[in-house]
């Protein structure tokens, strides 16, 4: 191949090609953002991405930069790129076997990277499109054409009451984490970080359709095919609002086409045809081909029936904050024995408009559900859920059952807090503020997979524990 010479840039034996440019989006000339090397027979024929020198004109490198800091970006770009090619190679090989080309699995959104003002590489290999806010798929919706958007919410967030004292951050609580990608850089205002997504990605996803179905609001129930669940739940008082700390972990998921979450849900509507919207993080390789823990949120008109979209998967959910991307891999995550490490979630309505927010720490408004979406939920909601999540269809009376993991993987432990956990669990309802709803219950369906235990008794603030491991000795 080539000359015959293994890769050579200190004497040219081999043969190269230089000058490597496209023509990006905005019809400019420039050099790739990122690029990769791929051999399959790296023993008999190789390659090799030399940086001979670092151009101001087609970068963002100053050229007063020094020489250290000019050779400490090559070696971190060279190894990114790496890292990115390997996770996209892994993913497109098994597609491959599955009957996609890789010419088609290496192709990605075209629509967002049209739009896109700007892109950023995360050290795991995601690739972020600042997106013009108003050019976001959410407008692709049939509902939203004529919908204006909303920049911030129209209320004033209430504080919590002063019985529940605990402050966010303090030592009994997690320590707060922040999202992967923000380390290799940030969306300019007026953008929309939206993570780009390769072919092949959640394809075995349903997309929400418009066949809403308009039946009498009962009590939510909890228990779904094919779904294992250990959760707290209120139920029976109009709710407009449910915060949570959600202990971040990075459970196993023995499946592609099985996930495991911890969320808060808000839910209303007929056991069969509920309305819900939820946030946390999940653990999806279906949907984001890999197993990271991320940051998503999801909604749904009939429950699950046939409707159910995460992210920007498909058009709904109107992103406003340049500085939180749907669906971006959480660093760090908690492990047994190590520090607690958590994201604080909050989702509430907007009186004024009944769009539906969602808050990602204490101030952070990612962005909201346009009531356009909905019929009950613009009303009021029936039932706020906390708590874990397992979808298989290897669950609930399946031999051999799952191994996917809930939480961290442990039972409840709240006695050395070794398990998955959420703390600061309040509801917003008419009187608009913050507190711990007045009745709250535990469901599971596999307590002999994954269990849960509500510490109430004993303690100012009551905290939920909840996992498991699915498969054990008990639930073979």
């Amino acid at each position: 191949m080539g000359s015959g010479q293994f890769p050579d840039a200190q004497f040219g034996n081999a043969c190269y090609t230089y000058n490597l440019l496209e023509r990006w989006p905005n019809m400019m000339i420039l050099y790739p953002e990122w690029v990769g090397v791929q051999s399959e027979e790296k023993f008999c024929y190789n390659s090799k991405n030399i940086w001979k020198g670092i151009d101001a004109s087609t970068n963002d490198i100053t050229k007063d930069i020094s020489r250290a800091a000019i050779d400490s970006t090559r070696f971190r770009i060279h190894l990114l790129s790496r890292a990115f090619w390997a996770r996209q190679w892994q993913a497109h090989k098994a597609e491959a076997e599955n009957g996609w080309s890789h010419v088609e699995a290496i192709s990605y959104s075209s629509t967002n990277t049209r739009h896109a003002i700007k892109s950023i590489l995360s050290e795991d290999g995601d690739v972020m499109d600042c997106v013009d806010m108003y050019k976001q798929p959410a407008f692709d919706h049939p509902a939203l054409m004529d919908h204006k958007l909303q920049m911030a919410p129209s209320d004033h967030l209430p504080v919590e009451t002063s019985s529940l004292s605990e402050e966010p951050g303090s030592g009994k609580q997690g320590i707060t984490v922040s999202q992967l990608w923000q380390r290799s850089g940030s969306c300019p205002k007026g953008t929309v970080p939206i993570r780009r997504s390769w072919k092949g990605e959640g394809r075995k996803f349903r997309n929400i359709r418009d066949d809403w179905d308009t039946k009498d609001s009962k009590a939510v129930n909890q228990q779904l095919p094919n779904h294992s669940m250990a959760i707290l739940f209120a139920v029976g008082y109009n709710y407009n609002g449910a915060k949570g700390d959600i202990k971040v972990c990075n459970p196993y998921v023995e499946k592609d086409d099985e996930w495991s979450k911890s969320q808060i849900a808000l839910k209303n509507g007929p056991s069969d045809n509920f309305e819900s919207v939820e946030a946390g993080w999940a653990v999806n390789p279906g949907i984001y081909g890999d197993k990271q823990t991320r940051f998503f949120v999801y909604w749904t008109v009939d429950g699950s029936n046939k409707t159910g979209c995460f992210d920007h998967t498909c058009p709904g959910f109107i992103q406003t904050s340049h500085e939180i991307a749907l669906g971006a891999a959480i660093r760090p995550v908690s492990f047994p024995g190590g520090l607690p490490y958590q994201i604080t979630v909050y989702i509430y309505k907007d009186v004024m408009t009944n769009n539906w927010w969602v808050q990602y720490g204490e101030k952070i408004n990612v962005g909201y559900w346009p009531a356009e979406l909905f019929r009950v939920l613009t009303m009021t909601v029936e039932s706020v859920e906390w708590g874990g999540e397992v979808y298989s269809t290897r669950v609930e009376g399946v031999s051999p059952h799952t191994s996917t993991q809930m939480g961290n993987g442990n039972f409840p432990d709240y006695l050395m807090d070794g398990s998955g956990w959420v703390k600061r669990m309040r509801i917003r309802d008419n009187s608009m503020t913050l507190k711990f709803p007045e009745t709250a219950n535990t469901f599971t369906n596999e307590f002999r997979c994954y269990n849960v235990f509500y510490l109430s008794d004993y303690i100012e603030d009551p905290e939920l524990y909840y996992g498991g491991p699915g498969k054990n000795a008990l639930c073979p």
